[in-house]
């Protein structure tokens, strides 16, 4: 049960990023686009085996780029410590997050073995939407997994996923809001570029603040 949640964190965190029809459509349309488009790269047999890890992440790294909102999510995952940043410091703590959140979730995403994804609908108010879904192990465990999309020019991007109630960025922000808090903004980068094992989101609850 524990493994299944995490896959679906995992899955979640990344099937959210990945990209979409290039227009302002349904976004229930465009999140399913972009788990078939992951789904495609994972089973691609070109692209399975040891071997072929580094194009296999390349591959889906640059599907992520495609779609995900990374600037809104790094925001909202600093919460109010963004504004304490300049704008150099900005782009390299999105640069930084980036590549956190590909390390932390595309090893897991490849353990994808053909588990159900239900799309439930989906909520749009003005600019900004929630797609509905649900994730269901070989199990028959549903584990329901929302995901928080803006409304960016012809596009929806998407910048969190809540999983059993659980947001990825929150989780994010209660990690980063410690370090800042007791420390700086050096100290945040610094931890964040030598030891990104030690930020993640366990399956299913938030995550305490990771040791100094």
């Amino acid at each position: 049960m524990i493994l299944a949640r995490a896959l679906a964190v995992s899955a979640a965190a990344l099937l959210a990023f990945l990209p979409a029809p290039a227009r302002a459509g349904a976004p229930t349309d465009q999140v399913k686009g972009g788990v078939d488009l992951v789904i495609r790269v994972l089973q691609d047999p070109k692209l399975k085996g040891a071997s072929m890890e580094a194009e296999r992440r390349a591959a889906i790294r640059k599907e992520a780029e495609g779609i995900f909102d990374f600037g809104e999510t790094s925001r909202r995952a600093l919460g109010r410590h963004w504004q304490e940043l300049d704008e150099s410091q900005q782009r390299e703590f999105v640069s930084m997050f980036t590549d956190l959140l590909e390390h932390a979730y595309i090893a897991r995403i490849e353990q994808y073995s053909g588990e159900q994804i239900v799309y439930d609908g989906d909520t749009v108010d003005g600019d900004t939407a929630t797609v509905r879904t649900k994730f269901i192990t070989q199990k028959g465990t549903e584990i329901p997994v929302d995901y928080r999309l803006l409304r960016r020019g012809d596009r929806w991007l998407a910048y969190d996923a809540i999983v059993e109630g659980v947001s990825l960025v929150s989780n994010y922000r209660t990690q980063f809001d410690h370090i800042m808090r007791t420390g700086s903004y050096p100290e945040l980068a610094r931890r964040m570029r030598a030891h990104q094992s030690e930020f993640g989101a366990p399956a299913g609850q938030p995550e305490r603040p990771p040791k100094s």
